[in-house]
């Protein structure tokens, strides 16, 4: 097993520590401070003054994990040009709250963001922001410390696990997971008698806190979840993909200014995205390599870490629990950009269950029928499918609905 040490090396990078080091600000973004942070009520009006530097060249921001793929392949193929766009450097980021803050402030027109995540911004904090496409799906999972004798949800009471936001799908899986087996969770101090005790971290910082055994387990995007199998000791004890069948994980979003008032950006922009993810779904190992550090650098980790992350999903864990759906045949994780209005209804009703700090009154009465029309633009990759017909899907109607399966 590396040292906790050496696994924060991993992240000594200048590019991924930034400017990012408010640490006050960031974790009121984690709670739910937005609001506060850009100006309360302010933050509807806010478009002008936030994109006042736009030139409609494609600013990226990302943080350094699989979620981010289809948006990095199209900056890496040169898919955006071939669409017609100016591109920049993607920027890479430490933590949702500082990807948040920076497609808040205008310095991303173009971002990946937890699906749950545009909710809390849109019908809470009254930002506008406008779901283009699925990033990808599955990607995720939650790993416990490889001697911990965890073999399943029910032992993690009186344990702490981490999650990456509150507004996340793996908060939202992981409590749906805990309340299922019969486990309490909890956001306040320790655990009691059957509770989970969640806390907020930085994806990064997980790896290195499992093996110094300040948290039980992490549930989090990969690479991290396979960097903690190779380097932390880690066990996988569940894929989030064999929970909820090919679920949303990120979601590609854009200012509703630009979505409105360009859309001949936006239109392109998508099209560059889901011929990323034709591409990424077929090419797998390949794509793996290319945004690793021994590529393309645009994760910190080297190729096969990223590799494992992408394609590592069969017999061994099946033989360990962590996969109990084989009959799904789902991926570790795959890439498809429709944006199921089913997923984005169950979202919104497992949101309502789902414990977090601060003020979630906002989803009280929020129609899930409502924000599946409102908060998601489909237009764009309905008409980029047609275009570019790679994904099975594609030019089926009766593909673009679905019957969600969440089974523990």
């Amino acid at each position: 097993m590396t040292a906790p040490d050496d696994l924060s090396a991993l992240w000594t990078h200048e590019w991924a520590r930034a400017d990012w080091t408010r640490r006050a600000t960031l974790d009121a973004l984690a709670r739910g401070g937005l609001a506060a942070l850009l100006g309360g009520a302010g933050l509807a009006h806010s478009a002008g003054a936030a994109h006042a530097a736009d030139d409609d060249t494609v600013r990226i921001g990302y943080l350094p994990i699989t979620d981010a793929t289809a948006l990095l392949v199209a900056h890496a193929k040169g898919y955006f040009e071939e669409a017609g766009l100016k591109v920049a450097e993607p920027t890479p980021v430490r933590s949702w709250s500082a990807l948040v803050e920076g497609f808040a402030a205008g310095k991303f027109n173009l971002a990946h963001l937890l699906k749950p995540i545009p909710v809390w911004m849109r019908y809470n904090n009254r930002f506008p922001v406008k779901i283009l496409a699925w990033a990808h799906t599955n990607g995720s999972g939650i790993v416990v410390g490889g001697k911990s004798g965890i073999t399943d949800f029910r032992a993690l009471a009186g344990k702490r696990v981490a999650v990456p936001y509150w507004y996340s799908m793996h908060n939202v899986v992981l409590q749906f997971a805990l309340r299922e087996s019969g486990v309490t969770p909890v956001i306040r101090g320790e655990a009691g008698p059957g509770e989970c005790a969640l806390q907020i971290l930085p994806p990064p910082e997980m790896p290195a806190a499992l093996a110094a055994g300040k948290i039980d387990g992490y549930i989090v995007a990969e690479p991290f979840n396979a960097l903690g199998e190779i380097k932390a000791g880690a066990r996988m004890l569940r894929f989030t993909g064999d929970i909820w069948k090919n679920h949303p994980c990120c979601v590609v979003v854009a200012h509703e200014r630009q979505v409105a008032g360009n859309p001949d950006w936006t239109g392109k922009a998508v099209d560059a995205i889901v011929r990323a993810q034709a591409y990424c779904a077929k090419n797998r190992e390949e794509v793996a390599r290319l945004i690793s550090k021994d590529g393309r650098g645009y994760l910190p980790m080297p190729g096969d870490v990223v590799v494992k992350a992408m394609t590592d999903y069969g017999a061994a864990y099946e033989s360990s629990g962590a996969i109990r759906h084989p009959e799904w045949s789902a991926s570790r994780i795959d890439f498809q950009p429709w944006p199921y209005p089913s997923a984005t209804k169950l979202i919104v009703e497992a949101m309502g269950r789902t414990v977090v700090e601060g003020d979630a009154t906002f989803l009280n009465g929020l129609d899930p029928d409502f924000v599946a029309r409102d908060l998601v633009d489909d237009r764009f990759v309905a008409a980029s499918l047609k275009r570019y017909p790679e994904w099975a899907g594609a030019g089926d109607d009766a593909a673009l609905t679905r019957q969600e399966v969440l089974s523990l």
